[in-house]
């Protein structure tokens, strides 16, 4: 194997020990050896730094080939959660580019500084340190794997809920050239151009770039303009050398620009404060936000070097060093009105480093890595609570709240996983991390009246100081993992894995300090029960898992069941506080709690089988897949910001009970080439916004029906295809905003500005997509 495959396949550490469930000509992972098996050969995987069988790897990991997503017609990442297990990936409320991400009950909703995610996000190897500009658009993309439970003993930062992995196209050693254009409802036009060459013997360079752009599915009836729209630049560049025939140094980089208008939310009840009585929209697309600056933009950009030198047979050292950086201004209108009761301009800005080396052995009976990784990240927020200033507030005075939060992290881990063959049928592996998270963070929150602060434009007065804190926490953590499995005989493999994870803990950045409670009740509050207020500690869990894997040749199958012990989950929330003293909330402060202790478990079932071929005509099949996904979740103790436990009222967000999707295709020699017909119905049961039930917002179960039709030429240049999704124009909310408690009467009570603030955020309505790609 040469060392550029090998350093392509690595890059995979858990990749391809999914049933790659939607196509039979995808559900191989491609390796020097097996480039593109037929229905029934046994796939090859480099899931553990070495290459096996699919049926041998004992973890719950799916993943999908970049042929398999363009099949599909995946325009993005989210596409992932529709068809993977006890998955959520979803754009976050008022945003178009952040990414509200939850694997098996665990995940991170909010998505200001200070607060870590749970599922982590991978791009070529690099963690994505936040959640800003993480819904990554499908292009020149060699696979998307989702690995399902803790993480960090083989690779990377330590994440406690799972980990999704972009990983872009390699480079070839002979000349490469591509272009795909699509063409859409609502006037989508794509174009997506790509080239590679060797420029000389062991030096190759590449690089592709994307033009994404379509109309809104709504409008802003207040200011015109297109409401869900899509307007991006992106590009990535990368370049090989071997220095060695042992020793190759690999540079890339990306960048991102999203003009798209500001994507603001729809309101599902009418003004609450007269004169005006905005009754609620027709069109779950459109909205009235009144709120126009900052003009919404997110740029991101990084660059990495991956070394990698193969020492000898049984040893490969590997470096991956990197820098990100991405910033965002938005405007978040969360009340969708033109008053301007609850507006909240918004900047993130973030930036990271990041160095990981491995140690990865492979002998005999031995095999496993050793690594060490290191990140210095700062992530920053800013942003204004505009209240009272223009419509029906006229009578009162202009109240801004400025919040800041700067928050840094410097991390360094240690990890090891070893797997030992104990006889040709019984395997253990055995791994740990040791983590060391600093944390420092600064919060300022500032009063103004008339009008936004400076930070926007603005010339308000300040008023009053009522956040002005700055501290630092330490947290360290050993996490282990532990597994075994048993092969009976080639075709079966059952395994047992207990595995670790780990959060670290912070400060909410959104901190009031000024409504810190008196803790100790003798009358003053101390400089220590500010820290006790603003900070959160870390969270834990412990994950079981028992799976079963078979390969009978035309039909895979994986199944597993899990069992996790969730304790110490940070709840970030928010309370009402009234600055003035005239008995409504003009303000909030951030109140992030370790709610307590939650019980996750659930099956998994991922599946293949080609059900004939030969049917119609020689050398056509019919082929099944599916997904399954049943989770019980549960708190056990739930302690919200008064110190009471409401478990009994609460739920996990964001996770349905159930999750699934079956997908039928078609596959047959058609005019010179092949013909791949596919139509998927994917479903999800009931799910919540946030802990606390939100009946308008919370979304009931439902499904979503695509449908695709591929042809690509007998040379394999030539691909023209159809893509229907969402066809029975489903709507479903995936985020949302709710500050009001509903009455018995059926009205509502503001708990947070005047107007009541209760909006939600829709997926994608029914689209179609031709498209139209010759690759050289």
């Amino acid at each position: 194997m040469t060392i550029r495959r090998k350093l392509i396949n690595t890059a995979a550490l858990l990749a391809g020990a999914s049933m790659l469930p939607l196509s039979a000509a995808a559900y191989a992972q491609e390796t020097e050896e097996s480039a593109a098996p037929g229905r029934g050969d046994v796939i090859t995987v480099t899931a553990r730094r070495r290459e096996e069988s699919i049926v041998d790897v004992p973890v719950s990991v799916t993943a999908y080939s970049g042929e398999q997503l363009e099949r599909l017609g995946a325009q993005d990442i989210t596409f992932v959660g529709q068809v993977t297990p006890n998955v959520t990936l979803e754009v976050s409320r008022g945003t178009n580019t952040t990414l509200t991400a939850f694997i098996r009950g665990v995940g991170q909703q909010d998505p200001v500084a200070g607060f870590e995610a749970g599922v982590g996000m991978y791009l070529d190897d690099v963690y994505l340190n936040r959640p800003q500009a993480a819904v990554l658009d499908i292009y020149e993309v060699e696979r998307i794997e989702v690995l399902r439970g803790p993480q960090g003993t083989l690779y990377g930062r330590n994440t406690i809920g799972g980990a999704v992995k972009y990983v872009t196209r390699g480079l070839s050693d002979e000349p490469e050239a591509s272009v795909r254009v699509n063409v859409g409802s609502y006037n989508q036009i794509d174009a997506i151009v790509s080239a590679s060459a060797p420029l000389s013997e062991g030096f190759r360079v590449g690089g592709a770039l994307a033009r994404l752009t379509r109309d809104g599915f709504g409008e802003n009836l207040n200011t015109g303009q297109e409401n869900y729209n899509k307007d991006v630049w992106a590009g990535r560049l990368s370049a090989e050398l071997d220095v060695t025939p042992n020793f190759q140094l690999r540079f890339s980089g990306d960048y991102t620009d999203d003009s798209s208008e500001a994507r603001q939310g729809h309101r599902l009840i009418p003004d609450q404060f007269p004169p005006f009585t905005y009754p609620v929209l027709d069109d779950e697309f459109d909205t009235r936000a009144g709120l126009a600056f900052p003009e919404q933009s997110v740029e991101a950009y990084g660059g990495q070097i991956t070394a990698q030198w193969d020492v000898n047979d049984a040893w490969t050292l590997k470096s991956i060093t990197a820098y990100r950086e991405d910033e965002s201004t938005t405007p978040i209108d969360f009340d969708s009105l033109p008053e301007a009761d609850l507006d909240v301009p918004a900047i993130y800005t973030n930036e990271q480093f990041s160095q990981e080396f491995q140690a990865q052995y492979s002998g005999e009976r031995l095999s496993g890595v050793i690594g060490l990784y290191y990140l210095d990240a700062n992530a920053s927020t800013a942003f204004d609570v505009i209240l009272a200033t223009t419509g029906a507030l006229v009578a009162l005075p202009g109240l801004t709240a400025q919040t800041f939060g700067d928050v840094g992290t410097e991390t360094w881990s240690l990890f090891a996983d070893f797997t030992y063959d104990l006889t040709d049928r019984i395997e253990v592996s055995l791994g740990g991390r040791y983590t060391e998270d600093e944390r420092n963070s600064i919060v300022r929150r500032t009063t103004f009246i008339n009008g936004p602060s400076d930070l926007f434009g603005g010339n308000a007065t300040a008023i009053a100081v009522t956040s002005d804190f700055d501290g630092t926490a330490t947290y360290d953590d050993f996490s282990p993992r532990f597994s075994i499995a048993y092969r009976p005989n080639d075709v079966h493999n059952v395994y047992f894995t207990y595995s670790q994870g780990f959060k670290g803990g912070s400060f909410d950045p959104r901190g009031q300090t000024t409504a810190t409670p008196d803790f100790n009740q003798d009358g003053n509050v101390t400089q220590d029960e500010i820290f006790q207020f603003m900070q959160f500690d870390p969270e834990e869990v412990d994950s079981y898992e028992i799976g079963w894997k078979a390969d009978w040749g035309p039909v895979r199958h994986s199944l597993a069941y899990f069992y996790a012990d969730y304790s110490d989950i940070q709840v970030p929330g928010s309370v009402g506080v009234d600055t003035d003293n005239d008995g409504v909330a003009d303000t909030f402060t951030g109140v992030t709690t370790n709610a307590g202790a939650a019980t996750l478990q659930g099956i998994e079932w991922e599946g293949f089988g080609v059900v004939d071929e030969d049917f119609f005509t020689p050398g056509d099949a019919i082929t099944i897949a599916w997904t399954l996904g049943l989770l019980d979740g549960e708190y056990d103790q739930f302690v919200n910001a008064f110190g009471q436990d409401i478990s009994s009222q609460v739920s996990i967000q964001n996770t349905p009970e159930y999750t699934g999707s079956a997908t039928l295709g078609y596959e047959a020699p058609s005019f010179g080439g092949d013909l791949n017909l596919s139509t998927t119905v994917s479903f999800r049961g009931d799910s919540q916004q946030f802990e606390l039930p939100s009946p308008l917002i919370d979304q009931p179960s439902f499904a979503l029906w695509n449908a695709s039709a591929v042809w690509t030429s007998g040379s394999g240049n030539w691909t023209m295809g159809l893509h229907g999704r969402n066809l029975t124009d489903e709507r479903y909310i995936v985020a949302g905003y709710d500050f009001v408690n509903e009455n018995a009467n059926g009205t509502f009570t503001p708990t947070l500005g005047l107007e009541g603030t209760l909006t939600g955020f829709y997926g994608d309505p029914r689209t179609f997509t031709a498209t139209f790609a010759y690759r050289y």
